[in-house]
């Protein structure tokens, strides 16, 4: 995947979490440390529901713009679930399994992102 069409894809997610009312948003540049993507989007939910909804949201609105996921991991009923688009990464935790594992922690070295200027336009706009 292109970087850009990675970036125009993160902005798709982010705007998905936010429909979820998702929790602590953030987005981490991660590909000249690593191979693995160009960004990890990190959030949570404060319950199963809602955390399985934003897998579902952010899966359903990424294929309504052209993007399928790879994989899937940990899907339903998880406290982790990880969507790999091949350049973007989702990690969608409930708030325990978010604070012990600490991505953004472990991922410092990447640059992160204000999620809010990753945003597609909305419509009509450029």
């Amino acid at each position: 995947m292109l970087k850009e069409e990675s970036k125009k894809l993160t902005g798709i997610i982010v705007s998905a979490l936010e429909e979820k009312k998702a929790e602590r948003i953030e987005v981490i540049e991660i590909d000249k440390i690593s191979p693995l993507a160009d960004y990890f989007v990190i959030a949570n939910g404060t319950n199963a529901s809602q955390t399985e909804a934003m897998v579902d949201a952010v899966e359903e609105s990424a294929e309504r713009n052209g993007f399928h996921a790879d994989h899937v991991e940990g899907h339903r009923n998880a406290n982790w679930t990880l969507i790999d688009f091949q350049g973007v990464v989702v990690h969608i935790f409930d708030e325990e399994a978010r604070e012990f594992y600490d991505l953004a922690r472990i991922w410092q070295d990447g640059n992160q992102l204000d999620p809010h200027t990753l945003e597609p336009a909305a419509e009509g706009e450029a």
